[in-house]
């Protein structure tokens, strides 16, 4: 954070809890608690206030405090900034600025795990770069996927994992001749329509030169 303010960079980070910053949110921890009493809903309150650690800090710093309420209990959490309250407040800044970044770690995740980016344990380094090239490659695809032929079908939202297993990694009988290969799919394949129906979007595409 030092460095960050010396070089004029904002930053904005999670910070652990103590029992200080839990004192600090009480009020707001008692309210979210009281609404998810009364609604048997999960519920959220914020409180944005001025910090500062007894030893490690060397000035206050903003706060934003999260008291949240679920059915497994209390969960607050907190954030440090140097964004300023007119610039962002403390819901919009937690919620849609601080939590995106959990997002982009999914989307990370989603090439390491499903996509074998991770994969990078070769002695070359061109060889590992290549291999994070076709991860790369294959998420675009995956992403593009998604976002042109399974829009508005239960998989608009899936991860490329489940796309892979459930859409592209099929059994097929592959038979050649003189003249053709023909691949033969299987009649119990549970995703038949899904697949027909991609095919077809796909095919409507109009060609790029």
């Amino acid at each position: 954070m030092v460095w960050c303010e010396q070089n004029r960079v904002d930053y904005l980070f999670g910070l652990a809890k103590n029992s200080r910053l839990c004192e600090a949110l009480k009020l707001e921890r008692a309210l979210a608690k009281l609404i998810h009493d009364l609604k048997d809903l999960p519920a959220r309150a914020f409180r944005d206030f001025r910090y500062q650690t007894r030893q490690t800090w060397s000035r206050e710093r903003r706060v934003v405090g999260k008291a949240e309420s679920l059915d497994q209990g209390d969960n607050p959490r907190f954030v440090v900034t140097s964004l300023t309250r007119r610039q962002y407040r403390a819901q919009y800044l937690y919620e849609q600025r601080y939590c995106a970044r959990g997002e982009m770690e999914n989307r990370i995740k989603e090439q390491q795990r499903d996509l074998f980016a991770d994969r990078t344990s070769t002695h070359h380094l061109y060889a590992n770069q290549l291999r994070l090239y076709f991860a790369s490659f294959a998420y675009v695809l995956l992403q593009a996927l998604r976002r042109l032929a399974l829009r508005g079908t239960e998989m608009a939202h899936a991860q490329a994992g489940t796309i892979r297993q459930r859409l592209l990694k099929l059994g097929a009988r592959i038979t050649l001749s003189v003249r053709r290969i023909r691949v033969a799919l299987s009649d119990s394949y549970p995703w038949q329509a899904l697949f027909q129906q991609v095919l077809l979007r796909l095919q409507a595409l109009p060609l790029r030169e």
